[in-house]
C-alpha cells in the first residue's frame, strides 16, 4: 500500500506553501488508496519553537486534512518526531562508517574555511580537500578516545552508480553535483543527523513509497539516491513541487506574515477555498523544459508534452476535497514556478459560502463556525435579529457589529471623537446613573427591551442632559461605534455581565482624565 509523509520543520507557523505539500501528499494518498503520516523534523535545536507543532496539528485539522498516523494518533512508524530517533540515524552512520561509504573528519569551522577559500582560488569546485579521508584508523580511534570532536561525512568518491529515475512532476532528470558541496555532511558534531541522513532514514524505516515535497530539495535528490545505493535499500518515488511565489514574484517564506496560514484563519477564509485556490496553482498543462535548479528532463520523452491537459480545470473552478482528489493528477502540474493570485482566492471563497449555505447543513455549519469564533449561538441569533435587515451576506455580521463578538477600543479614532464635545462631568454623571440602575436589573432578573428603554428614558430625565449627549455616551461605552442599533437594543443584545463590564470600564476611564 502507498505511503506518503508530510515532514515539516517545527521552526514557525506553517505557510501556504507548507499547506500545499500537505494538500498535495493528503490528495495523492487518497489517489492511490493509500495512507499518509504527519513527521516532525525537529533536529534543528536552534530553530525549534516549541509551540509550532500545535501550530501545524490546528492549521491540518482547521483545513480537514487529516493524517492516518503521527503525532497524537500514533501508528507502526513511531516516534514521528525525529529527536526522539537519534539512535537510529547514529546506527545507520556506523553502516556507513563500516561499509567505507563515509568517514569521521575533525577539521574545525576556521579550518574548514581556510580550505574552502584555497580550493576557490585554484578554480577548484570542491568545497572540502578530503583531508580527514586519509587518516588511519589508529589515529581515528585514538582521536575519538581524546574526545575531539567529529562530523561524519559521505565519501562521494566511494558512492555506487547512480540509477535513472523519474520525477513524478518534472519527468526524467539527468543528474548534476552542481549545489552539493564535497562529502557532504551526514551526522553533526553535536550528534544530530542532517536533514540529508534523518530524511533518508526515516523514510526507508517507515516505509514510505512516495516522497512529494518542495522543488527547492530537487538539488539534493542525487545525494539522496547516493545514501540510498550506500545503504543498499530501494528508494521511494520522489515528486518536487514547483515553488509558490509572492504576487510581487518573490519567494514565499516563513518570515513574511502574509504567507502564513494563521492569518487566512483570522480573516475568517473558507478551509474548502483555500484549499482549492492552493490545488488549483499551476495545475493544467506541461512543458518539455523543466525550471528546475538541478536537471532538465529528458528531451525524448513524448510523454510530457507542452498541450493543456484535456481534464484540467479552469484556474477558478470551484471544487470541494473529493472533487479535487477525483480529477487531480500530479502529472498536469506546470514545471514553472507560479505566483498565488489573491483575487482568486476572493472568487473562489464567495462561491463556496454560496455552495455552503445552498443546504441547510451548510448554513447551519457557518452559523456554528461564527458563534464558536465569538460567543454563543443564542448570542449570534440575538445579533442577527438586532440587526435586521442591515447584513447583505452572514459574513457581514460580525463587520457590521464587531461590538456584539469584541470588546470596544475605546481609544480608537472614531471612539474618541463621539465624547470629545462632552464634559468629563457629564460622562461621569451619566455612566454612574445608568450603572447603579443597572444593579438593581442584574438583581431584579428583569433584562428586555421595553424595561431597559424605560429605564434610560427616566435617568436621562433625572439627570436633566439632552438626549444626544447621554445616549452618545453610552453608545461609545458600549460599542465604540457613531454607528449601530439604539442603546437600548445594544443593551438587550449583550446581556447583564458584558454590558456592566463596558459601562464599568468607561467610567474608570473617565476617573483618570
Amino acid at each position: 500500500m502507498a505511503l506518503l509523509r508530510f515532514a515539516p520543520s517545527p521552526t514557525g507557523s506553517l505557510h501556504l506553501g507548507g499547506l500545499r505539500t500537505a494538500l498535495y501528499n493528503h490528495i495523492y494518498a487518497k489517489k492511490l488508496g493509500g495512507r499518509w503520516l504527519l513527521r516532525i523534523e525537529d533536529t534543528d535545536a536552534t530553530r525549534f519553537v516549541p509551540e509550532a507543532v500545535d501550530g501545524i496539528k490546528s492549521v491540518l485539522s482547521w483545513a480537514g486534512l487529516e493524517y492516518d498516523f503521527g503525532p497524537g494518533k500514533g501508528g507502526p512508524q513511531s516516534p514521528f518526531f525525529q529527536s526522539q530517533r537519534l539512535d537510529l540515524y547514529h546506527a545507520y552512520a556506523k553502516k556507513l562508517l563500516d561499509s567505507g561509504h563515509a568517514y569521521r573528519c575533525f577539521c574545525t569551522p576556521d579550518q574548514l574555511s581556510v580550505k574552502r577559500e584555497r580550493l576557490a582560488r585554484s578554480g577548484s569546485k570542491s568545497t572540502y580537500d578530503k583531508t580527514c579521508l586519509h587518516l588511519t584508523e589508529e589515529e581515528v580511534a585514538r582521536r575519538v578516545r581524546a574526545g575531539e570532536k567529529s562530523v561524519i561525512r559521505l565519501n562521494d568518491g566511494e558512492t555506487p552508480p547512480r540509477a535513472a529515475i523519474t520525477d513524478i512532476v518534472f519527468g526524467p532528470i539527468k543528474y548534476s553535483d552542481a549545489g552539493i558541496s564535497t562529502d557532504p555532511i551526514l551526522l553533526k558534531s553535536d550528534l544530530f543527523p542532517t536533514y540529508h541522513l534523518a530524511s533518508v532514514v526515516d523514510d526507508h524505516e517507515m516505509g514510505i513509497t512516495h516522497v512529494l515535497r518542495g522543488e527547492e530539495w530537487l538539488p539534493s535528490l542525487p545525494l539522496h539516491l547516493d545514501l540510498y545505493a550506500c545503504l543498499s535499500v530501494k528508494p521511494p518515488q520522489y515528486g518536487h513541487l514547483p515553488i509558490l511565489l509572492n504576487p510581487d514574484g518573490t519567494k514565499m517564506s516563513k518570515r513574511k506574515g502574509d504567507v502564513q496560514v494563521s492569518d487566512y484563519i483570522k480573516r475568517g477564509w473558507e478551509p474548502a477555498a483555500v484549499l482549492n485556490w492552493l490545488a488549483l496553482v499551476g495545475w493544467g498543462t506541461h512543458h518539455s523544459v523543466s525550471s528546475s535548479p538541478l536537471s532538465s528532463p529528458s528531451s525524448s520523452s513524448e510523454s510530457f508534452s507542452t498541450s493543456r491537459i484535456d481534464n484540467a480545470p479552469d484556474s477558478t473552478q470551484i471544487m470541494t476535497l473529493p472533487e479535487i482528489i477525483d480529477q487531480f493528477e500530479l502529472s498536469s502540474l506546470t514545471h514553472r514556478r507560479n505566483a498565488l493570485d489573491l483575487t482568486k482566492l476572493e472568487y473562489l471563497n464567495k462561491h463556496h459560502l454560496l455552495r455552503m449555505s445552498s443546504t441547510h447543513e451548510g448554513l447551519e455549519s457557518l452559523a456554528r463556525r461564527i458563534y464558536l469564533l465569538y460567543t454563543s449561538i443564542e448570542d449570534i441569533m440575538n445579533v442577527i435579529l438586532t440587526l435586521e435587515s442591515r447584513p447583505t451576506t452572514v459574513n457581514d455580521i460580525p463587520a457590521l457589529a464587531p461590538f456584539f463578538f469584541v470588546d470596544p477600543d475605546l481609544a480608537s479614532e472614531e471612539a474618541r471623537s463621539m465624547i470629545a464635545p462632552f464634559s468629563t462631568l457629564d460622562r461621569q454623571q451619566t455612566l454612574e446613573a445608568i450603572l447603579r440602575r443597572l444593579e438593581q436589573f442584574s438583581n431584579e432578573g428583569s433584562w428586555d427591551l421595553l424595561s431597559i428603554s424605560d429605564m434610560l428614558k427616566e435617568e436621562n430625565a433625572r439627570l436633566g442632559l439632552k438626549s444626544k449627549v447621554f445616549n452618545t455616551v453610552l453608545r461609545h461605552a458600549l460599542t465604540g461605534m457613531k454607528q449601530g442599533p439604539s442603546v437600548p437594543k445594544t443593551m438587550t443584545t449583550l446581556g447583564t455581565h458584558r454590558t456592566l463590564v463596558r459601562l464599568r470600564t468607561a467610567h474608570s476611564a473617565t476617573m483618570t482624565i
